[in-house]
Order: C-alpha cells, then structure tokens, then sequence
C-alpha cells in the first residue's frame, strides 16, 4: 500500500477507537465530566497526563525547532520538563487536597472572591485558546500532507473529531481516550527513530545513536552535523546563538508556565486520594521522559538527513516526498539564480529554500526512506498528540464557563443536568474559536505553545504559590498581580510578536528577552504586586488561613496544631 492508504488506515483505526472509547465511558454527571467522577487508577492517570502534557508541540514542534536552533532549541527540553517536575512537587499534592474542579475554582475560594475567579477564568480562557491554536495548527499539517487535504480542511477534520469525544465523554471519556492516545503516539514517535538511528549510527538506542560514530564514515554524528552547517554558514549546532538572559527566562517562563497551566493541573483532581495524585505524577513523568529523551536525536537525524538531501542538488532530481510537501506550501523552493540547483544557505539572500520547522518530524521517516506504514504511524501519532492535549483544553474552557462563571457566580442552584448541557454548548463554542486559530495560527507549533506558557506564568503561577505558602496573601494582592501581570504578558506579545504596537520587532526586546522568555519577568510583577498591594490591605479570614495551614499538612497526620 501507499503512504495514503496506509495513513488513511490507520487513521480510521485510531480514531475509531477514540470515539469507541468515548461512547464506553461518555459522562453522566458534572462530576464524571469534569474530574472522571474521581476514580481513575493511578497509572491510567499517569498515561494520560502524559498525552495530555505532550501536546503537537512536543511531539511535532519540539524536535523540529531543536532541529533548526540546533542548541538553542534545549530551553525547550529544560523549560518542560523541569516545569513538570515543579508542578509534581510543588503544586499537585497541595491542589488535590484543596479539593476544586479546576484552577479557578481554587482561586475563587482561596481568595474568597467572585471577582478573583473572574479573572482566573479569563486567564485560563485566554492561556487554553492560545495553546489550542498549537493543537489545531499541527492536526492540519498531518492532514495537509497525508490525507493530500488542505490544511485548513485538516482542521476542520480535527475539529470534528474531538468534539464528538470531549462533548460526549467530558473528562472521564478524554482520560481513557488519552491513555490511547499516550500508547499511539510513543510508538509512532520511538519506531522511526530507532530505525533511523540504526540506520545511520548502528545503534537500536535513539540517545545513544545520537552521539555515536555515523556508519562507515567514522566521524561522530553530532561533529558531522556541525561541519555540514558551517559549511552552509549556519551557526554550528552544537553552539548557541541565543543571548544568555534569553535562555534562562525563556526556560524559566516555561517551567513556571507549566505549573500555572489549567488543563495539566485538573489531571491530578481525576484520581481517588492525594497519595493517587502523588504516583501518577511520577508515571507521568517517566512516560513523558521516553518521547523528551529522544527528541533531541530525532533533531539531530532530521537535520542530517535533510541537508544531505537537499543541498546542491537538481530540483528535478528530488524525491516524491519534496514534491508533496510543496503542495502544502510547507516547503518552498525559489530558484534564484536559475542553474537549476537547490541553494540552502544561511544567507537569506542567496537562500532558494524555505522548509517550515513544524514538518521535521513528520517528514523525517520520508527523507529516510522507511517503510511507508512507518511514515503513516508517525502521522497517527502527531494527530493522537495534537487532540489528546485539545480535547483537554477544551474541557477547561467549558469547565470554567459552566462551573466558574454560571453555577458559581449567576445561578448557584442550576441542576446538574442544566449544568452538563452548558457545559457541552461551551464545548460546540469553543473548538469552533480554537479551529479558526488553527487556521490562523500566531506562529509555529512550539512557538505558539510557548506564549500559552507565557501566559500562564504570568498570571496563574503566583496566585498559585501564595494561596498554597503564604497564607496572608489577600484577594486584593491576588486580583491586582493577575491583571498586571496578564496585561503585561499581553502587551508584550501584541508589540513584538504581532507588531500591533510601534517599536515592534526584535531590536526592542526589553534586555533582549523574547516575547516567549518575557513570562518571567511579568511573573516576577506579578509577585512584586500582590505582595505590596496585600501589605497595605487586611488580611485574609481566620477561617481561609487556617485553611492554607491544613492543606500542607501531610497525608495520615490526623492532629496538627494549625494556629
């Protein structure tokens, strides 16, 4: 069969076991479609956190910009992964035992305010529909090419298919779909990379292939790799370019963005008890470890293989797979200087080839020629990473219009029936919004990504903390940093990523920090704000401080003086 049957199948089988799944474990009550009802298992919790957190951007995005930014690209691999482990160890345990549906709810009673959870629920609403356009944007691409589709048909696909499984099943069909979904996606993200690191080092272990000799040339990978890009006058892949600040507050941005991200969050309210919590959060960790671990090798081969490929070589003599991926207009070939060869050079102007990063992954079984039902796995794999973390995103959204805006704020007696059908509306509303950013996406994968997490740390994250440690933290300290903080998260990017503003573009950056590191330091506002603003306020009820003091006390304590 060709690439097209092959994916076309495989897509057909996958997607039919999603909705399968969903009809199976589609929600009865609020309860079961926000949190599942409670009682999924810790390891199908653990997978499905997984595939909620790796996201298009880490199984699409990710590998293709470390690929292109070659060192630089690592803030990508630090930023995620520690920000996991800081949500794991910081936060979970302590959310879970507060004991709120979702993000908002937890601010609106730790800060005693209806106008708290107001601003959180447009925090999250703005975070979830800009990581969804990520989503949206890479569910696109893999139809674009495989299903020889339009990329804007691809989404509306996609949109269609998670709808009917997070509409129906809420959070406890998206977690069974998830777990699925995980075991899709690291297999189509480990077959190719272990055939091409066998084919190209001998090595069946991707991270080790990655710096292993290349076969019969006897030079290291990642050495030949730096040759064959100063030899094209790109900066040497082993070296950064990025400015020192920029790395660590971009990495910073993203490890504290994702402790501030909703829909990762409400993961850990899915599971029976806090000691549940606690170990899915260590499964979690080791299934997201296998596909961050190999990353950088799947990178390393793409970039090889690519340039070998491509450089100095006849248009007309170009395999059948540059010629798809023209058709998406995901990679451009402008000859130049007419002799009929491709140039790909750093030098913009004498540059005859333009290749978007988002295609690495896909592309990458192609330009190595495996077998066609391997390239049309790593195409399953990119759509189940893409609507695992959607489908996700979508529910936060529903959840924080039905549950946060109406049942908590307009009518607090709504029936629980009343309550699921709003839901499910907001749900319909919110992947057609999510499907126009797909079509109209800000910026790559990854890149869109990284704003969301930009978001997120600028506003949830130090509401987060201080509800959690410092129990004087007031509604007004919490109020007053989420606005400043969001709206100068906001403005940044609006000026520099979307020339909205005059003095945009890259030669503005404030102290040379990217609109994806600036998270940071409107994080650090944030914290400077509440603090001062709660310090010249009253503090908070005896009764929400006595509460901040039981939540940290440990599992299995039945006594603990909290005064």
């Amino acid at each position: 069969m060709d690439v097209q049957s092959w994916t076309l199948a495989l897509v057909i089988l996958t997607f039919s076991i999603y909705i399968g799944i969903a009809i199976w474990s589609r929600a009865g009550s609020t309860k079961e479609f926000y949190v599942a009802g409670g009682g999924v298992p810790a390891l199908a919790n653990g997978l499905a956190t997984a595939a909620d957190w790796m996201s298009a951007a880490s199984f699409l995005g990710m590998a293709g910009l470390i690929s292109y930014t070659g060192y630089d690209g690592s803030v990508y691999l630090m930023g995620w992964t520690g920000g996991y482990v800081l949500l794991a160890l910081l936060l979970a345990p302590y959310l879970r035992k507060f004991g709120q549906f979702t993000v908002p709810d937890f601010i609106g009673d730790r800060y005693y305010s209806n106008v708290a959870r107001t601003v959180a629920v447009i925090c999250a609403l703005l975070v979830s529909f800009t990581y969804v356009a990520g989503q949206m944007r890479g569910v696109g691409l893999v139809f674009s090419r495989f299903l020889e589709v339009p990329i804007n048909t691809g989404v509306i696909i996609g949109m269609i298919i998670v709808l009917f499984y997070a509409v129906l099943g809420g959070m406890k069909g998206i977690t069974y779909t998830q777990v699925a979904q995980y075991c899709v996606l690291i297999f189509a993200f480990m077959v190719p990379a272990i055939f091409i690191s066998i084919q190209m080092t001998g090595s069946p272990i991707p991270q080790i292939g990655m710096g292993s000799e290349v076969v019969g040339e006897g030079v290291y990978l990642l050495d030949k790799l730096d040759g064959l890009s100063a030899e094209l006058g790109f900066d040497s892949y082993t070296d950064g370019s990025k400015p020192l600040i920029d790395i660590f507050f971009i990495t910073a941005a993203l490890m504290v963005g994702t402790a501030g991200l909703p829909h990762v969050i409400v993961r850990f309210f899915t599971v029976p008890n806090v000691r549940d919590a606690r170990k899915s959060a260590g499964y979690a960790l080791l299934f997201i470890a296998i596909l961050y671990t190999t990353a950088p090798a799947i990178a390393v081969f793409a970039r090889t293989n690519l340039i070998e490929t491509v450089s100095d070589q006849p248009y007309e003599d170009m395999p059948s797979w540059f010629s798809k991926w023209e058709a998406t207009g995901l990679v451009v070939f402008e000859d130049k200087n007419q002799d009929g060869l491709i140039q790909y050079v750093a030098d913009k102007n004498a540059n005859e080839l333009t290749v978007d990063p988002d295609i690495t992954v896909l592309a990458n079984p192609e330009i190595a020629n495996l077998p066609n039902w391997v390239i049309a796995l790593v195409a399953a794999g990119g759509l189940a990473a893409a609507l695992s973390t959607a489908a996700g995103l979508l529910l936060v959204i529903s959840t924080s219009v039905s549950h946060d805006l109406i049942k908590k704020q307009f009518r607090p007696d709504i029936s629980d029936r009343a309550e699921l059908l709003i839901a499910r509306m907001s749900a319909v509303v919110a992947v057609c919004i999510a499907g126009y950013f797909g079509i109209n996406p800000p910026d790559f994968v990854a890149a869109t990504v990284a704003l969301a997490f930009g978001l997120a740390a600028a506003s949830f994250f130090p509401a987060i903390v201080m509800g959690i440690f410092y129990k004087k933290m007031n509604k007004e300290g919490a109020i007053a940093g989420m606005v400043v903080g969001i709206l100068l998260m906001m403005y940044y990017m609006l000026r520099f990523k979307f020339d909205m503003f005059e003095g945009g573009g890259k030669d503005g950056w404030w102290f040379g920090i990217s609109p994806e590191g600036f998270g940071t330091v409107a994080m650090l506002i944030n914290f400077i704000v509440s603090i001062i603003i709660s310090y010249f306020t009253p503090d908070p009820p005896d009764e929400v401080q006595e509460i901040v003091e039981r939540i940290r006390i440990p599992s299995g304590v039945k006594e603990a003086n909290i005064h």
